[in-house]
């Protein structure tokens, strides 16, 4: 059972106490509290996990500080979307805002090299009013003698450069417990100029241990990459793994599936699933054309299959792009195939805004539709 607070509600006010101590002495019930800071008020959601069946719902919607109470219909307990629930999981993190109305862009370099390549992104991203980027420090590849990412030797210069131009998150893959703590002691040795979103890889979508570890720390927002091997009820049972140990951050990454009927293309793209994610659960989608397609060829109109990948996720609802740049592709030491140059972002930007105002208009039209038949049925 989901019970929702009053908005805003005063966690020391005598109803909040009240509510929340009669839900504590429930027997056999685990209570978890989630605050979601949206742009216009706050909202306090108590989880009541557990035997929830013998629970009245009015007796739980009577006390002073509830709102309304919502029964668990689905398996995401958490970060489902139950009836009578419309709002997503709205965060906001070091000035940026994520949310499934919104899109946020994270163009950047899918393995940290060296401090010019750096450097030279940053101040792309910059100069394009971009303020999030990826930056790939460690790095699980396939083979064992493959690069396996700098690891916590490039963090210092990494956030340093990201302060210097204003980049507020960086979307940082993690393996270990370890990493964790290395970007956290890093961030404070530097003066936290920047954020991080930690990043669980695709290969990593069922370490259970993992994603208990990471989403029991609340510092730091999580993107969930669904696990190329697994079926997507799979993938969000993991994401609730994060859910709950405790961190509702949680940004589902769509980037494709491993199948022989992908061909040319690295992964079968599954940007189909975007509205699908947006329909089960209440997490904002993040879409990866650079891993999902795996290579630049272009089309005879000019446009990469990247381009026309990531153009399909957005026009489908996306709210997050994690796409590989470069300042030279040919010297990146990962995924080079995909990298796009950084001198093609200006390009990029303006097709995805294309791409957006396509899904604005279409869920315009939806909700112009939509009030139409509102008003036939009360006629």
């Amino acid at each position: 059972m989901i019970v929702i607070l009053k908005p805003s509600l005063d966690r020391t006010s005598l109803e909040y106490l009240q509510t929340l101590e009669f839900l504590q002495q429930l027997p056999g019930i685990e209570v978890q509290t989630n605050t979601i800071h949206g742009c216009e008020e706050i909202i306090t959601e108590i989880y009541l996990l557990g035997k929830t069946q013998g629970i009245s719902k009015e007796n739980i919607e009577a006390l002073p500080a509830v709102l309304r109470a919502i029964k668990i219909s689905r398996d995401y307990q958490i970060l489902g979307r139950q009836p009578q629930m419309n709002k997503g999981f709205e965060f906001e993190y070091n000035g940026v805002i994520f949310s499934q109305n919104n899109l946020n862009i994270f163009a950047g370099l899918c393995a940290v090299d060296n401090e010019k390549h750096v450097e030279s992104m940053m101040k792309a991203l910059y100069e394009n009013g971009l303020v999030c980027t990826r930056m790939g420090a460690y790095k699980p590849r396939t083979s064992p003698y493959a690069f396996q990412g700098l690891g916590k030797s490039c963090l210092p210069y990494v956030f340093e450069k990201a302060g210097k131009y204003g980049i507020k998150v960086i979307a940082m893959e993690v393996t270990h417990q370890r990493h964790i703590d290395e970007i956290y002691h890093c961030l404070t040795m530097t003066g936290n100029p920047t954020g991080v979103m930690l990043q669980i890889g695709t290969r990593n979508a069922q370490n259970f241990e993992l994603l208990r570890e990471v989403g029991s720390q609340q510092t730091f927002p999580v993107l969930f990459k669904r696990g190329y091997g697994i079926t997507l009820n799979e993938s969000i049972h993991a994401a609730e793994y994060l859910a709950h140990a405790g961190n509702r951050k949680v940004i589902f990454c769509l980037r494709g599936v491993k199948s022989l009927f992908g061909a040319p293309h690295r992964n079968m793209v599954d940007f189909a699933h975007v509205p699908v994610i947006h329909r089960l659960t209440r997490m904002p989608v993040c879409i990866d054309p650079s891993h999902s397609v795996g290579i630049l060829e272009r089309t005879p109109d000019g446009l990469s299959d990247i381009y026309h990948v990531c153009a399909q996720g957005i026009i489908s609802g996306a709210n997050m792009i994690l796409v590989d740049f470069h300042p030279n592709p040919s010297l990146a030491v990962v995924d080079s195939r995909q990298a796009i140059s950084i001198h093609e972002l200006p390009w990029f930007l303006e097709d995805i805004a294309i791409a957006r105002e396509a899904f604005e208009k279409r869920r315009a039209l939806a909700c112009r539709f939509a009030e139409k038949k509102a008003v036939e049925c009360i006629a």
